[in-house]
């Protein structure tokens, strides 16, 4: 079969490694052909990072002006809440991204962007819309979407993505999935004036994580009135009347129902590999429908990569972000950057923020090795109580042999930034005493990772 038009390279997709890398490749010289089927910016431009984060920070607004009292603050007047003038803020923000995108590409003439769905013909020919692209290269970069779970197909719901549409604050909004997008979403409707029910099938939220921090995170959550359901196998959904949803669930063996106004399905992402017709490119996926790729990001036939939430090597912008930059550094020719070179990092943006770094305690229990472990309640922190927020804790953990960092969590004001100490002596292979010895600056947060150190004890297994 012939293609339509020849390119060096191919990217189906214009996520967070797709987009930097079509413009890399085009300043190499490169004829590139970039596929996209939505809007330009992937994921965390259009319906992830960029516009939840500014949700988050409408929330936070509300939360400071709606409970002054606790500082000694008192608002003058009644609090109002506008989604449209929330919505219409995070549209100027994400179209902001995605017009920088399509002025660099329109400006580009080694760039050239084919909408539609892209489907492999063979290992290197590409079906989009009536055209047939061929290249020797084809990185595949098409990332996840939300996983609808069944009983609920018939239902108004929810996801990630439309709600993000809404125009108007939920009643009472039911949430499928106790995990990050749904607490996230949890506490930014809560703030913003919901009545808020997570619904979670497991015995805690983010199971993830180690059971005590599960429970802090719910803790606080809880605390500002937001209302789980654990346990909860949530059977199937039903629509009650114009305006009502229904959840039927198994709890504990007894069946009951809980309505709401609205429902969110956050039930976890599902790649969108099945769109490709991989099997005619003779590339298999694991079970879950990810990309197989080896330390360089290439699949089982040569020439073919996949970057980004596809590849099942992460599910962040981020590591979406250092896939390219693994393209780039074997294309440059220097070949030192691989997948197993990343440490595990991810922030979960409720208020405190909730940030990790490297393994778990319960990942730590069950090792070989021996590791010493400390801990601090954000209580114990000037900082943290100058500013009235003192939710939360710091913890740290040491490989006992080397003395170097092998995990830390912060949850408390500032986290998600705070993390980035521990990550860059993890990185740097530092031993602990760099960071006990520190002197940092005062007031903050991040003064008391000495002290912190200073009180490490063997882990007990």
């Amino acid at each position: 079969m012939k293609p339509d038009v020849t390119f060096d390279s191919i990217i189906i997709g214009s996520g967070q490694a797709g987009n930097p890398l079509a413009f890399f490749l085009a300043d190499q010289g490169e004829k590139v052909a970039l596929i996209e089927k939505g809007k330009l910016g992937g994921t965390c431009v259009n319906t992830g990072c960029t516009p939840t984060k500014t949700y988050v920070a409408s929330a936070r607004r509300a939360w400071e002006l709606s409970s002054p009292k606790r500082i000694g603050v008192q608002a003058s007047t009644k609090l109002k809440i506008d989604l449209k003038e929330i919505w219409k803020r995070k549209e100027t923000i994400i179209g902001s991204s995605r017009k920088g995108l399509e002025k660099g590409m329109e400006e580009n003439d080694k760039i050239r962007l084919f909408k539609g769905v892209g489907k492999f013909l063979e290992p290197h020919l590409i079906q989009v819309g009536k055209h047939r692209l061929a290249a020797k290269k084809i990185y595949i970069n098409v990332g996840t979407r939300p996983r609808i779970i069944s009983g609920f197909e018939n239902v108004r719901y929810f996801t990630n993505e439309s709600i993000l549409e809404l125009q108007e604050i939920p009643d009472h909004l039911l949430i499928v999935g106790g995990s990050y997008v749904g607490l996230e979403f949890a506490q930014i409707f809560k703030r913003l004036g919901s009545k808020v029910t997570v619904l979670e099938k497991g015995d805690r939220i983010i199971y993830q994580e180690d059971p005590d921090h599960s429970q802090l995170v719910q803790e606080i959550l809880e605390a500002e009135g937001i209302q789980f359901e654990l346990r909860s196998n949530c059977l199937s959904g039903k629509n009650w009347g114009k305006s009502q949803v229904e959840v039927q669930m198994d709890c504990h063996g007894e069946k009951k129902a809980v309505r709401g106004s609205h429902l969110l399905l956050a039930t976890g992402r599902e790649p969108n590999t099945d769109l490709l017709q991989l099997e005619l490119a003779n590339i298999s996926t694991d079970e879950k429908g990810f990309i197989p790729v080896n330390e360089k990001l290439e699949a089982e036939v040569p020439g073919i990569f996949a970057l980004g939430d596809c590849n099942g090597k992460g599910a962040f912008t981020h590591t979406a972000f250092h896939d390219f930059e693994i393209i780039k550094d074997h294309i440059s020719g220097n070949k030192k950057k691989k997948i197993s070179d990343r440490i595990l990092n991810y922030a979960l943006y409720i208020d405190p923020p909730f940030a990790r770094a490297g393994i778990t305690k319960t990942q730590a229990l069950t090792s070989k090795k021996n590791y010493l472990f400390a801990e601090m309640p954000m209580s114990q922190i000037n900082r943290a109580k100058e500013k009235g927020e003192t939710q939360g804790k710091m913890e740290v953990l040491i490989e006992e042999k080397s003395g170097q960092i092998a995990g830390a969590m912060i949850c408390g004001t500032g986290a998600d930034e705070i993390i980035g100490i521990f990550l860059t002596a993890m990185y740097g292979n530092l031993h602990f005493d760099v960071l006990k010895n520190g002197v940092f600056t005062h007031p903050t947060v991040t003064e008391l990772i000495p002290t912190l150190l200073q009180s490490l004890q063997p882990l007990k297994k």
